[in-house]
């Protein structure tokens, strides 16, 4: 058996993601978002998350999926790429569970038009349930974090 991983999953659809615990600080309920001029599409703006202005980005919208009215189950998942902390807007946020890393594989080129690069791998759970993992590095590019970053001063 390979290391534990503890990972949040979450969903955008029918498909289900995860992203790893360490990297995720709070999960929040919708809330107002202040939208910022030049920003990209996908970012829907910032909130003021107990006194830290946080960037909030669509992973319907990053991902090009089309995107939905949010429900009482949407959740804006706080993450941390690097130095600083984004927030997530996913469809529901369900469940933490545990993924042994040896049940990890290297994801395929394209996986529902989201392009490998975005994800960390594929996670086997059970005996029929798969988890995309992400790599959120990848989901936030360099230029957009360094874009982001400007949104909070």
């Amino acid at each position: 058996m390979g290391e534990e991983l503890k990972v949040i999953v979450f969903a955008l659809g029918k498909e289900e993601y995860g992203v790893e615990v360490e990297k995720v600080r709070t999960i929040e309920r919708m809330q107002p978002m202040t939208r910022v001029p030049k920003t990209p599409e996908f970012v829907k703006g910032v909130i003021n998350l107990r006194g830290v202005v946080t960037p909030v980005i669509d992973l319907r919208g990053r991902f090009g999926f089309p995107e939905t009215e949010y429900t009482d189950n949407s959740r804006i998942i706080i993450v941390a790429v690097g130095d600083i902390e984004v927030g997530l807007i996913v469809d529901s946020a369900n469940d933490v569970i545990d993924v042994d890393s040896d049940h990890i594989e290297d994801p395929p080129e394209i996986v529902g038009g989201i392009k490998a690069k975005y994800l960390h791998g594929i996670a086997k759970v059970g005996e029929s349930r798969l988890l995309v993992l992400l790599n959120l590095k990848e989901v936030l590019s360099k230029s957009e974090i360094v874009q982001l970053e400007n949104v909070e001063e």
